[in-house]
């Protein structure tokens, strides 16, 4: 089994499969496994609005460990939003109780790019840096805590639509009308979110995941031209040695791009076929891919369609298990039990 740096524990699963190593047993978290499906959530969430549980590092911190230590699951994620970074460039953020995020100034031209400040992630995201920091002091010994960002692309395109979307066409359109002021927000955003999540890594995350959500709306061409040297240039600015999960959705034609834009991980959505996805990226370390739908459904469901993502791994080392997507709000709480417990407890067949 292999050992921490100092020789005297062992590593936890989690970042063992993240590097690629052979574990004992296959890791396993869940995206939003800290969320609206929770009891204790709901209750937090009927005292403290959305945007202060984020702001409150203690709340944050508590929402982001009990959700941990209930589901029993082999890593952390820190609760905090990917839209948290916009208002340090100047954009105007509110979180609606059924809307969702809605941006009040959204870029809409070349020249609103511009208008942007830089980020200055280490002093106006504090509060997120306090909350890995009460976590990971929180967590039980051998759980280790994940930081995260939403990608270029999706924070981007957030702040272009000014709200989510289907498809994701003004933002789209963007991109076709002016390249060049496409590029520059990237970049722009490149900077602050390397320095937000370097200071995250600096607070105690032992990992971290690049949310690219809305990836999913462009074709291959268009990723490489538009996403890839953008993620590229992030993953490759982040502090060496902590493990980098690259998650995106929606199109399995991405994942080769993805692959190359970097990350010791490959995040996989459920529309992504693991075992050929594993037999073309070879050693690289994948996470997912169970449709988050399935959760709903009956506890022998549950069970077979878990061992089915299991079984696609086959056998291989660097396989984290999760969702292909965040848990839903509906899903029954004694289903994710299940899904921890059977994951936890199973082993290829020899």
């Amino acid at each position: 089994m292999a050992t921490g740096p100092n020789g005297s524990r062992p590593e936890p699963l989690f970042l063992r499969a993240c590097r690629g190593e052979e574990t004992e047993a296959t890791p396993i978290w869940l995206m939003r496994q800290a969320g609206r499906y929770l009891p204790e959530y709901r209750a937090l969430r009927e005292r403290v609005g959305f945007l202060d549980l984020c702001r409150r590092s203690d709340l944050a911190a508590q929402v982001t460990v009990d959700a941990a230590r209930r589901l029993g699951v082999d890593a952390a994620i820190v609760f905090a939003d990917l839209l948290l970074v916009l208002e340090p460039l100047g954009l105007e953020v509110e979180f609606g109780p059924i809307e969702g995020p809605i941006i009040r100034n959204p870029l809409r031209e070349g020249a609103d790019v511009e208008r942007l400040r830089e980020m200055d992630a280490p002093s106006t995201l504090r509060a997120v840096y306090e909350t890995v920091r009460l976590s990971r002091a929180a967590l039980p010994a051998g759980v280790p805590l994940i930081g995260f960002c939403g990608a270029p692309f999706t924070v981007g395109a957030y702040a272009i639509e000014g709200r989510g979307s289907r498809d994701f066409a003004q933002a789209k359109a963007f991109i076709y009308r002016d390249p060049g002021a496409w590029h520059a927000l990237a970049a722009h955003l490149v900077r602050g979110l390397t320095d937000y999540l370097n200071a995250q890594i600096d607070a105690g995350a032992h990992a971290v995941q690049v949310f690219d959500s809305w990836v999913g709306c462009l074709g291959p061409a268009d990723y490489r031209s538009f996403v890839l040297p953008h993620t590229r240039a992030l993953i490759r600015g982040l502090r060496p040695g902590v493990p980098v999960i690259h998650f995106g959705t929606g199109n399995p034609a991405l994942v080769a791009g993805m692959a190359e834009a970097g990350g010791e991980v490959v995040g996989l959505d459920h529309r992504s076929d693991l075992a050929g996805v594993r037999a073309r990226l070879g050693a690289r370390a994948v996470q997912g891919n169970l449709d988050p739908a399935v959760l709903l459904a009956d506890r022998p469901a549950v069970i077979e369609r878990a061992t089915g993502v299991l079984e696609a791994n086959g056998g291989r080392p660097g396989h984290v298990f999760n969702l292909g997507h965040g848990v839903l709000p509906e899903t029954p709480v004694d289903n994710v039990l299940a899904l921890v417990d059977h994951v936890r407890a199973w082993r290829p067949a020899r």
